[in-house]
This record gives C-alpha cells, structure tokens and sequence, in this order.
C-alpha cells in the first residue's frame, strides 16, 4: 500500500473516531513508525510487513483517543523535544505564549543591570516551561518544583543536564531559601472546576493526571495558591505570569487586584484570541 492511501485511510479512520487533527496525527504517527521526519513521507518507500502492524497498533490506540504524545514519547515546546507518558501532563501549544513571556521577562531583567537573573516554574508537570527557560535564557538561574512524583519523574528526564534546580514538593512551601530574591516567577496550575468534566477533551480527562487538571470548585485554587507563594518569593518589582481557563480572563486577574500586592495586572490572549494567562508585578 502507498505511503498516500495509507494515510489517506488512517485519516478516515480517526476523523471518524473524533480525533481532532487527524491528518496530523495520522502523519506523526507514520512518520514515528518509519523514523522519518513527517515533511519525508511524501518521498518514502512503502511500509515493510512489520512497520504496517505496529502503525495499525498505533492507530487503533489513537482511535481510542489515547494521545498522540503518549504513543510517540514526545512533544516538542518551542525550542526544546521532551519525552512524555502515562502520569504528566502533557504541554499545550498555548503554554508556549506564557514560557514565551517568561523568557522574555528574564531578558528583561537581565537587560536591567541583575548578573543572574533568578526564575521560579512552579507546577512544572514534564518541565516544559523550566526546559524552554533554561534553552533560552541560559544567563539565569532557573528553579522548579513539582508535587506529583510520577511527573516529577518525567521532569528529571527532561531537564537532567540543563542546570535547572528541581525539586520535589507542595508550592505552598517550596523555595523558602529564595524568598524576596526572584525576578520572575511562571506557572501552568491546574485550573479546571470540578464540575466540568464533560467539558474536558477526552485525551485530558482520560489520560492527564487529575491532580494537573482540577482545581476546586471555581478553578482558581490552585491559582490562589500561585498569587501567595508568588507574592512570598519576588523581590519587590518582580513579575510573575499563569495560565489559566479561557473562562477565566476576568476571574484569574481579579485574583491578583483584590490581593493588594500587585500592580500592572494584565491579561493576554493565546493565538486564538481566547484569554489564556495573566501577568503582575510585585509592588
């Protein structure tokens, strides 16, 4: 069978199985099989016997919607490949903008007369946005932590030999010894109210661990969470960005303004225009 009919059936099949990119997926999925680059297909030889089952296993995997990452083991997050699997969250293209202003933020700081700028990710799940940090903004010092041990597991993996300070704990008390002195502090948290389940991908409520999606009754608890620890460890001045639900784009800034610690309290748009992460600056 063709390198073009084969996909062009793979397609038909996850599209109808509501796959929502399922010529993409369809194409990764190959490409992964053959240990090609996806732009190659065009130009491959047909698949051998062996290749043709495990794409059919993979296929049927992702027909059940188990995530494309988890099948591949990888994701890439601007300018870094992590590996990925059961027990992580796995990296939105979104969070790209908020590791975006992250990066930027710590060039800023840097620009600003401060030797080694010091950045907090907290939540960092696979350790996207401290990865990306530490890839981009190789001047500063970068710390994260995270709570679960299996996605501080993935997080050792993919930061092992990047410099970043991992740990493994509660945000609620991580970093006592930084306090006051960070420049920049970023987080994903979970943000999602317990009551939306329904509303939830099926790859996420399936297969991302609850502890990384839900987050009380509003969805703001854990963003609660971020503005205390946040306010505990920036220096006066320092700024810090979250990500949130596109339905929080007043609630998750409000956050902040009532607490009477912040000033500059904004909120940004994702490529979509869909309200996705704010940004405050320590008075």
């Amino acid at each position: 069978m063709s390198i073009r009919v084969l996909l062009r059936e793979a397609t038909r099949r996850l599209a109808a199985a509501g796959v929502p990119s399922p010529r993409a997926d369809a194409e990764l999925l190959l490409a992964a099989v053959l240990d090609l680059p996806r732009g190659s297909l065009v130009h491959a030889d047909p698949p051998r016997a062996d290749e043709l089952d495990c794409f059919e296993r993979l296929l049927a995997r992702r027909a059940a919607r188990e995530p494309l990452q988890h099948l591949t083991g990888r994701v890439t997050f601007r300018y870094v490949e992590l590996e990925v699997g059961p027990g992580v969250f796995v990296p939105r293209p979104e969070t790209e903008l908020l590791a975006g202003w992250a990066v930027k933020a710590v060039r800023v700081a840097a620009a600003d007369g401060i030797g080694e700028p010091v950045a907090v990710d907290l939540c960092t799940g696979s350790g996207a946005i401290a990865a990306a940090l530490a890839a981009e903004a190789p001047s500063a010092r970068v710390h994260a932590v995270e709570l679960a041990e299996p996605a501080h597991a993935w997080a050792e993996r993919n930061l092992a030999g990047s410099g970043v300070d991992l740990r493994l704990g509660d945000i609620a008390d991580a970093f006592g010894d930084l306090d006051g002195h960070v420049d920049v502090v970023v987080a994903n948290p979970p943000y999602i109210p317990l009551d939306a389940y329904e509303g939830v991908e099926v790859e996420a409520r399936t297969y991302d661990p609850g502890q990384a999606l839900w987050s009380g009754a509003d969805g703001l608890d854990a963003i609660r969470e971020v503005e205390r620890v946040g306010a505990r460890l920036l220096r006066p001045g320092g700024v810090l960005g979250c990500e949130h639900a596109d339905v929080q784009g007043v609630s998750a800034p409000a956050v902040f303004s009532r607490a009477g610690r912040w000033d500059r309290v904004r909120d940004h748009a994702d490529l979509a225009g869909r309200p996705r992460y704010v940004t405050a600056r320590r008075r």
